[in-house]
C-alpha cells in the first residue's frame, strides 16, 4: 500500500489550510520556546561569574562556545533528514529528537556546583552533556517537521508558501514568548538581590529554573503532536518517502534523477551559500548584539530596567506582527503578476539586514564610539530599529527558502535537502562566533559595519545573477 493519505490527495485549489498545519504549528512553536528559551539564557549563562550563578568563562570564549551550540544545532540535520527519508519516516524522526532535546534540557536544569563536577569540552558534564543532547535531537526534529508541512500540499497548491509563513509564525511565537518566561524566571522570579551601592542589583541568577521550564515547554510540544498525530496527520510522514507501509520500496523511489530534478537541487546549493552571510550577521542577536545590550544600551523604560534576555523576543515579536503583511503583499503582488522570484525576495532580504546593523553603528557612534564607559548608554531606539529591519530581512529569507526546498527537492530527498539548507545556519553560526569574539578586541563599531557591508553586497550579488537561478528551477521559483 503507498503512504499516499486523503490529506495529500485534497484538490489544489482548496480554500482553506488542513488542520494537521495547525497541529505542526504548535508542536513547532513549544519546541522554538524550548530552544530560544534555552538559548535566551546561554550565552550570560556562559559568561556569568559562578557566584553569580554562571560559569565565569570569558566573553570571548563564550562567544565562541555559544556559536559552535548554535551551529552543530544546524549540521545535524542533514544526518536526522538523511535517516527519516531513507529508514524511519520523519513522524518517528520527530519523536525521537524531542524527547532527546527534553532530556538535554533537563540535563542543563541539573547544574551542580561547579567546583564538584568533572569538566567535558572544557564544561561541567551536566552542561556539556546538555548541549550535546540538544545538537542531536535537533538533528532529527528540524528537517522533518517543516518536510511534513510541504508534504500537506501538492505541489503547485498556491497555498503552500503561505502555510510556510503560518508555520513561519509558529516558530516566532514559541520564540517570542521563552526569552519572557525563561528570562522572567532566572533573572527576576529565582534571581537573588542585594543592594550595592544604593543601588538594587542581581547577585545571583536562576538559570537553571529557566533551562526546566525550556524542557517543560518541549515536552508539551511532544504531547501534543503524537496524541493528535494521527488523527489531523494520517500517514503523513509515517514512512520514508518511496517506501510502502510494508517496508518494500515503491518505483518511484528507484527512479533515477532527471536534468531538470539535478538543476533544482543545485539552486538549492547555490542560494545556501549566500544564506550563510545573512546568518552569520542575523545570529549575531544571541551574542555580540546580547553583549552590547548588556553594557551599553539603556534599558531601563518608565523606571523598569528591562532584563537583556527579553530582548531576545523582540525579533520573533515583530515576525508575528508583521508575517501576516509581509505574505498579503506577496499574494497581492502574485495576483498582479508582478511577484518577485525567489532569489530576489531572499537578497532583498540580505540587504535589509545589512540596513539594520547600521543603526548598529548609529547607537555606537551615539556614544561616542567604542568607549569603555558602561555609565555612557546609547538609545534603546537604535536596537529596536535594527531588529526591525532584520524582522522584515528575515521574512523576505527564512520562510521563503523553507518553502523553496519543499519545491525543488526530488521527494525521496526533501528531508535530507531540508537538512542542506540548515548547513547555512551551521556555518554562519560558527562564523558568528568567531565575529562575536572579536568585538572587544576590534570594537563593536567596526564589526557591526563590516557586518552591514558584506551582507547588502552579497544580497546584491544574489539579485543580480536571480535570472539565471531562475531559469534552472523550471518554472517553480
Amino acid at each position: 500500500m503507498q503512504t499516499t493519505t486523503a490529506v495529500q490527495e485534497q484538490p489544489t485549489m482548496r480554500q482553506s489550510h488542513p488542520p494537521g498545519l495547525y497541529l505542526l504549528f504548535f508542536t513547532e512553536m513549544w519546541e522554538r520556546f524550548s530552544y530560544y528559551g534555552m538559548r535566551g539564557l546561554l550565552m550570560l549563562y556562559l559568561s556569568k561569574t559562578a557566584i553569580e550563578g554562571g560559569l565565569g568563562i570569558s566573553e570571548a570564549s563564550a562567544s565562541l562556545i555559544y556559536g559552535y551550540f548554535t551551529g552543530f544545532v544546524y549540521l545535524t540535520p542533514i544526518l536526522g533528514g538523511w535517516l527519516a527519508d531513507k529508514f524511519i519516516g520523519q513522524r518517528r524522526a520527530i519523536l525521537i529528537g524531542g524527547i532527546t532535546m527534553a532530556l538535554g534540557q533537563l540535563s542543563l536544569f541539573m547544574q551542580p556546583e561547579i567546583s564538584t563536577v568533572p569538566a567535558l569540552f572544557g564544561l561541567p558534564w551536566p552542561t556539556a552533556l546538555g548541549l550535546l543532547l540538544l545538537i542531536v535531537g535537533n538533528g532529527f526534529f528540524k528537517p522533518n517537521i517543516s518536510t511534513i508541512v510541504g508534504k500537506l500540499y501538492k505541489q503547485g497548491d498556491p497555498l503552500r508558501d503561505s502555510a510556510f509563513t503560518i508555520f513561519y509564525m509558529g516558530i516566532n511565537a514559541g520564540a517570542f514568548l521563552a526569552p519572557l518566561v525563561c528570562g522572567y524566571l532566572a533573572e527576576n522570579l529565582f534571581a537573588t538581590r542585594a543592594v550595592v551601592d544604593g543601588v538594587e542589583k542581581v547577585t545571583s541568577y536562576g538559570f537553571r529554573y529557566g533551562f526546566l521550564a525550556a524542557g517543560i515547554g518541549m515536552m508539551l510540544g511532544q504531547l501534543v503532536f503524537n496524541l493528535l498525530g494521527k488523527k489531523y496527520l494520517g500517514d503523513v510522514g509515517m514512512y520514508p518517502e518511496g517506501q510502502n507501509s510494508d517496508g518494500t520500496s515503491s518505483v518511484a523511489a528507484k527512479a533515477p534523477l532527471t536534468k531538470e530534478e539535478t538543476d533544482r537541487m543545485a539552486v538549492i546549493f547555490i542560494v545556501t551559500l549566500f544564506v550563510v552571510f545573512f546568518w552569520a550577521g542575523f545570529e549575531q542577536a544571541g551574542s555580540s548584539l546580547t553583549l552590547y545590550t548588556d553594557k551599553y544600551i539603556n534599558r531601563e523604560v518608565f523606571g523598569f530596567l528591562i532584563p537583556t534576555s527579553w530582548f531576545q523576543s523582540v525579533n520573533p515579536g515583530f515576525i508575528v506582527l508583521l508575517g501576516a503583511p509581509v505574505a498579503a503583499i506577496w499574494m497581492s503582488l502574485s495576483r498582479k503578476g508582478k511577484d518577485l522570484s525567489i532569489p530576489v525576495k531572499m537578497g532583498l532580504g540580505m540587504v535589509l539586514l545589512g540596513v539594520g546593523f547600521l543603526f548598529m553603528v548609529g547607537a555606537v557612534m551615539q556614544r561616542g564610539g567604542d568607549v569603555a564607559d558602561q555609565t555612557v548608554k546609547a538609545s534603546i531606539l537604535w536596537l529596536l530599529a535594527t531588529y526591525f529591519f532584520h524582522t522584515i530581512g528575515e521574512l523576505c529569507l527564512s520562510p521563503i527558502g523553507l518553502s523553496m526546498v519543499s519545491r525543488l527537492s526530488p521527494p525521496t530527498l526533501t528531508s535530507m535537502l531540508m537538512g542542506v539548507w540548515f548547513l547555512a545556519p551551521f556555518v554562519a553560526q560558527i562564523a558568528g562566533g568567531y565575529i562575536a569574539s572579536y568585538v572587544e578586541e576590534l570594537g563593536a563599531l567596526k564589526v557591526f559595519g563590516l557586518i552591514a557591508g558584506f551582507v547588502i553586497l552579497a544580497g546584491l550579488i544574489l539579485i543580480a545573477i536571480a535570472k539565471k537561478l531562475f531559469a534552472m528551477m523550471h518554472g517553480r521559483g
